[in-house]
């Protein structure tokens, strides 16, 4: 193999994504190696592999598609079509794909510490509270590019938004994966929406799509909504212990005065008051009801910066004093029965980009 090629995880932008060999295909994932599998989903398995890519021999995570999915090559070409015409930090890049006879294999630059999924309910990740706010800030930037800074004068509407498509990178950096369901829609009309099947995933859909078959940019925001919660409170959208779902029992869990009961024990003890209330302020909006009244994705950024700015201010300032967090929880929440009135949800964010 000559000199010049380097190996490394790190993804070029500038190159254009390529159609493999299916021998390639076949050499990187020694014959599809069940050793070498990594994940698996609706797609199909995915595997680790070594492929060139350019000048340089580079990791990817090879998926392919199951005999047996209910995607196909509808999903198979609408991904290489949507990811071939997006370029930004906070979205995970397609290197290229194989179509050979029945198979159909998409290859990704491969994300060393797997999804968000993973380490909230699989392996319970000690995920730190800044931690889970910067990974929330880096999906969210990539939603919003999405929404409005594809340079094709349209906006993409991800329409599987969940846990388990944001990836992570060696630096713990979010990036969104799994186009497969997207829908490219124009961004100069405010009112738009896509009419469409109904497609996504349960726990995550919003309930006026669900209702009506119109897409828009915010049943993404709904779905990213569901994902925040998920961040705060560690449970999964379709919690088989919550008879109403996460989005209700959090959501009466409120109105009751109960927020400090269904936060993640781990990081209790980690989140200033100021922050939270932001954190919520915004989670709460993304989950309105009406389309109109969520916040877009731009919103949502803005809201999750401020509170993180609150988070690291409370830090500083408990460093700077000598204190610690640890036994601090009786003045997080020196309220019970009020908190409804603490959290009331007034929004009075002007808005940034209508819809």
């Amino acid at each position: 193999m000559s000199r010049s090629l380097k190996s490394t995880s790190s993804i070029q932008r500038s190159q254009p994504c390529r159609r493999f060999e299916f021998s390639e295909i076949l050499i990187a994932t020694e014959n599809f190696d069940e050793s070498l599998v990594i994940g698996s989903g609706g797609f199909g398995k995915v595997y680790k592999g070594n492929v060139i890519y350019g000048s340089r021999i580079v990791v990817a995570a090879i998926k392919r598609l199951d005999s047996m999915s209910k995607q196909g090559a509808t999903e198979f070409w609408a991904e290489i079509h949507m990811l071939s015409m997006l370029r930004h930090c906070n979205l995970v890049s397609l290197i290229g794909y194989c179509n050979h006879e029945k198979e159909m294999i998409l290859l990704y630059e491969y994300m060393p510490n797997g999804t968000l999924d993973d380490h909230l309910h699989k392996l319970r990740s000690p995920l730190s509270w800044l931690q889970r706010l910067n990974i929330c800030i880096g999906a969210s930037r990539g939603l919003h590019y999405l929404h409005t800074g594809t340079g094709i004068k349209s906006g993409v509407i991800h329409r599987d938004v969940k846990s388990s498509n944001i990836l992570l990178d060696e630096c713990w950096a979010a990036k969104i994966a799994d186009f497969g369901l997207s829908k490219i829609g124009p961004t100069n009309q405010p009112s738009t929406y896509v009419n469409t099947n109904v497609k996504g995933t349960f726990g995550y859909l919003d309930p006026n799509y669900y209702a009506t078959g119109k897409l828009t940019r915010k049943s993404d925001v709904y779905a990213f909504g569901v994902v925040l919660l998920e961040v705060l409170c560690r449970k999964c959208p379709a919690d088989r212990s919550l008879d109403e779902g996460l989005v209700t029992w959090v959501q009466d869990s409120i109105k009751e005065g109960n927020l400090k009961h269904i936060i993640d024990s781990d990081i209790k003890g980690e989140i200033s008051p100021k922050c939270l209330k932001e954190f919520v302020k915004i989670t709460e909006r993304c989950l309105h009801n009406s389309p109109k009244q969520r916040p877009t994705m731009a919103e949502v950024l803005f809201g999750l910066e401020s509170a993180l700015a609150l988070q690291v201010k409370f830090n500083n300032t408990l460093q700077s004093t000598g204190k610690t967090m640890f036994g601090r929880m009786a003045n997080f929440f020196p309220f019970s029965s009020g908190i409804s009135n603490s959290f009331s949800f007034v929004f009075t964010y002007p808005t940034l980009l209508e819809y």
